[in-house]
């Protein structure tokens, strides 16, 4: 690699699983923002948006269209506020996966490189979530792309590359965009929004999924830090020739 390549990071199932913390957050939220127990949570491993699945959950709980926005913006207030509470719980019950903390630490290094995240977290929730397991430390996550920013998962490959630009002084596209993810909406994610895509078979998604759905790469694990590392040379190498 001859130039600076933004590496995306992915945060749930890519990087950590948290278990049933983020569901228990769903229930507590709804709970608080209507009165009474959600009966259906949004489905696991999407990839969706936050701010998405908070609309599930209302609209599969039977709240009022009209009233949806209303109690979503809500709900999404409170999410970041009780993860929040659930630090330990997140570092009791979760986990780091497989090769996470290598990988992240070799891209980190990497002079080539520029690591930080997009996620269909909330802000201030990857924020929560990284820093429970100490993976914070090796990405920049001042400069990524959130839900809070924009529901729309694939404009967030935008809105990191422009803010990455901004404080690193250097232009990224297609050509030198990298996304590492776990899942169909990492893949989307990668396609419209402009970056090419490792996925890791590490969530709910099978491998064979994953390169069906147009995958530029697909890994089984993280655990193979060198893999990774040329599979981002070779995608971000090709593109640029």
């Amino acid at each position: 690699m001859t130039s600076n390549v933004l590496v995306l990071w992915d945060v749930d199932r890519t990087l950590v699983y948290v278990g049933e913390t983020d569901r228990a957050v769903y229930r507590e939220a709804f709970l608080q923002a209507i009165g009474r127990e959600a009966t259906r949570l949004p489905e696991r491993g999407t990839g969706r948006t936050m701010p998405l699945a908070v609309r599930e959950l209302l609209a599969a709980n039977g709240i009022d269209h009209q009233d949806v926005e209303r109690l979503a913006e809500r709900i999404v207030q409170l999410l970041p506020q009780l993860l929040a509470k659930r630090s330990e719980q997140l570092r009791d019950h979760g986990q780091i996966m497989a090769g996470a903390p290598a990988a992240l630490e070799a891209v980190h290094v990497h002079p080539d490189l520029v690591p930080t995240v997009v996620t269909g977290n909330l802000q201030r929730s990857a924020e929560i979530k990284l820093r429970a397991f100490n993976l914070d430390q090796y990405v920049d996550l001042a400069v990524g792309g959130f839900a809070s920013d924009d529901s729309h998962r694939p404009a967030l490959v935008g809105i990191a590359q422009r803010r990455v630009a901004a404080r690193y002084g250097t232009a990224f596209g297609p050509s030198n965009t990298v996304i590492i993810g776990d899942s169909l909406e990492d893949v989307r994610t990668g396609a419209q929004g402009g970056a090419r895509v490792i996925a890791v078979a590490s969530g709910t998604t099978s491998a064979d999924q994953l390169a069906a759905a147009g995958a530029d790469h697909v890994l089984d694990s993280l655990s193979d830090t060198q893999a990774l590392l040329r599979a981002i040379a070779d995608l971000t190498t090709a593109r640029r020739q």
